[in-house]
């Protein structure tokens, strides 16, 4: 049996956006700043989480109205494209959508045309995102950098240890984050370039005591075609033989 389908219009539909969106900037809009409040998160199983994170209180917020819940969808979809692209910044994003759709309702309600207010909007923003980069501040230097890493850690030792890899590996180099499985911050640098994978064959090993491979000065192929067969490697094979 098929679920009947709920459809609503105009202003009533407006108005549980509306509400679903409240929702959402109420509960994130307190973790805003160095300053900002922590919230408390209820599990099903185990002590609850202290969190002062915006995308993240927002991904626990689910409500049971479905257009209500649409709201909250919307806006959290600004804060999860703003983590994705800065790895911070998602409480301003939440804040900074709930003042557009909070004012961008008012006009419409007012009688504004939606087409004509939405390319407002993406006008100012354009202007505004101008106007901050114009007013912005370079980063530079490794106190900077560990003090712009400890604000976002909340934690002096993250920022410093973020700071001092920075400075190690060089605007072009390229910096991993794992979990540890000790208490402690460990770091380690590799020389040239690194993959996460093993040999394919256990025939490549050179060092049977210490299960690696060990090859001084190969040839490399790098290749976008997918290798299916020995047969698709021979033309290469060839002309390596002939060098």
């Amino acid at each position: 049996k098929k679920m009947a389908k709920q459809i609503v219009f105009d202003e009533e539909l407006r108005r549980a956006l509306k509400r679903g969106i409240d929702i959402l900037a109420d509960a994130v809009k307190v973790t805003l700043g160095p300053k900002g409040h922590c919230v408390a998160l209820d599990k099903k199983w185990g002590a609850p989480s202290v969190i002062d994170d915006g995308v993240t209180i927002a991904k626990e917020i689910e409500l049971p109205d479905p257009f209500e819940n649409m709201g909250v969808q919307l806006v959290k979809e600004a804060a999860t494209k703003t983590n994705d692209a800065c790895g911070d910044g998602t409480t301003t994003s939440t804040l900074l959508a709930h003042a557009i759709i909070t004012e961008g309702f008012k006009n419409i309600a007012a009688g504004a045309e939606p087409m004509l207010l939405k390319k407002g909007i993406e006008k100012a923003t354009g202007a505004i995102i101008d106007e901050i980069k114009r007013l912005s501040t370079e980063v530079k230097g490794k106190e900077q950098i560990a003090q712009v890493g400890t604000i976002t850690a909340v934690d002096k030792e993250i920022g410093d240890l973020i700071a001092e890899v920075m400075e190690k590996v060089g605007k072009d180099g390229v910096i991993t984050v794992e979990e540890s499985k000790g208490v402690k911050y460990e770091t380690e640098y590799v020389e040239g370039m690194q993959f996460d994978r093993g040999y394919i064959s256990p025939y490549f090993i050179t060092n049977a005591e210490k299960m690696e491979t060990l090859i001084e000065d190969p040839y490399i192929l790098l290749t976008d075609k997918k290798i299916s067969a020995v047969s698709d490697l021979l033309p290469a094979l060839e002309k390596i033989l002939q060098v």
